[in-house]
């Protein structure tokens, strides 16, 4: 490495230093691994995703291979065993990899392969969130969000013993929910906003999310087989948005859901609060419906390089009036206020890139990601989102 500036030997202008620290310790290592990693993919015919800058794909007439990074853990899939030994080899002749053969956990996710596909599951992890917050003796709950309590600001005094274990389980609970368990995200997402000052309150629906885990601690995503023909009517990418209506108690923001699917399968999710104040349901469902549009454009656009080409995407909304407003460009005196990147919809529909199209309430899956439901709807939805019991 260069001198750095102020530690210029005199005489030595021209000498650098010899590095003896690990890369990782430096600034400038993910910039320049990630460089390295890239230069070397694409000398040896791999193309780079142009959506995600760590996937990477080469392919012929009749094979292809698929190499996803993560930092320095990587994942490879292909259509044929020798494609990917040839990979392995390649990837092992420029660095000093260690191939541990199948995956079966990568990123701390458990990847078991059944009859009907593969299912990814944190069992472990969940394991270990419950013995180390105390809770895995606790008694188990159906739903993670108690009906009865309503949560809002804690106005008192803080509790001060509670808010860094507080802090602690809400980070835990949120890469549980990124990764493989969309059946709590409105949960976390709701508590996460009360990290500052958490109440006795907060802390009993923490504890409530924690007893829902014990009892549903070998859950995980069922992602199902497809046949080679991707001209099969199941195979499409299609999303799901909805919204409560200023359910916030405190600021009266709506919390607005979200899930995409392709073919059958959830692969994508998110709950969120709203960051304006909605004037009506049906503005609080078409900001909802924008934000799932954003998500499958960029999905459609990424699954292009694997051969995957999808036409006038549908969005499923159950508000009709959010339909009108996204599928009629006609100026009216109740929506003139909306921001107009919301109205990126509206274009996207116009341009059949996306179409919005209505479903019944009872069959919005994503009612699960922007309130609390009973048990039975809410062990329906969760079923019908792929979320199982593994054997």
């Amino acid at each position: 490495m260069e001198q750095p500036e102020g530690y210029v030997a005199p005489g030595q202008e021209q000498k650098v230093c010899k590095l003896v620290n690990l890369l990782y310790g430096l600034k400038q290592a993910p910039k320049q691994w990630h460089e390295k990693f890239d230069s070397t993919m694409k000398s040896n015919g791999f193309k780079i995703n142009e959506c995600d800058k760590c996937f990477y794909i080469k392919g012929t007439t009749n094979d292809y291979v698929i190499v996803c990074l993560y930092v320095d853990d990587m994942l490879i899939m292909g259509s044929s065993h020798d494609f990917i030994m040839n990979t392995k080899n390649m990837l092992k002749r420029n660095f000093d990899m260690k191939d541990i053969g199948l995956s079966d956990v990568i990123l701390g996710i458990k990847i078991s392969r059944t009859s009907d596909g593969i299912v990814l599951s944190q069992s472990h992890y969940v394991e270990s969130i419950l013995r180390r917050f105390n809770a895995f003796n606790s008694p188990p709950a159906k739903t993670p969000v108690d009906l009865s309590l309503h949560l809002a600001k804690n106005r008192g005094k803080p509790v001060s013993q509670l808010e860094y274990e507080y802090a602690r389980i809400i980070g835990s609970l949120m890469y549980l929910t990124n990764c493989t368990r969309p059946d709590i995200a409105y949960s976390v997402s709701k508590l996460s906003r009360f990290t500052s000052n958490p109440s006795t309150d907060h802390w009993k629906a923490v504890t409530r999310v924690l007893r829902y885990l014990k009892d549903t601690m070998n859950y995980g995503i069922l992602y199902t087989r497809y046949p080679a023909v991707l001209e099969n009517e199941n195979f499409s990418l299609k999303g799901y948005s909805d919204s409560d209506y200023t359910g916030n108690i405190d600021d009266r923001k709506s919390t607005f859901g979200s899930c995409q699917f392709l073919g059958d399968c959830l692969v994508s999710w998110f709950s969120k609060k709203q960051n304006c104040v909605s004037l009506s349901t049906a503005e609080a469902e078409y900001i909802s419906a924008a934000f799932c549009c954003t998500q499958l454009l960029w999905m459609k656009q990424t699954l292009v390089d694997y051969k995957c080409s999808f036409e006038n995407v549908p969005i499923f909304c159950d508000n009709i009036s959010a339909i009108n407003i996204a599928q009629n460009s006609v100026h009216h005196n109740n929506t003139k206020h909306i921001e107009i990147r919301h109205h990126f919809l509206r274009d996207c529909v116009s341009k059949r890139k996306i179409e919005i199209s209505f479903v019944p309430s009872q069959d919005q899956l994503a009612d699960i990601f922007t309130k609390p439901l009973s048990s039975d709807t809410f062990a329906s939805t969760r079923a019908r989102l792929g979320i199982m019991h593994i054997e």
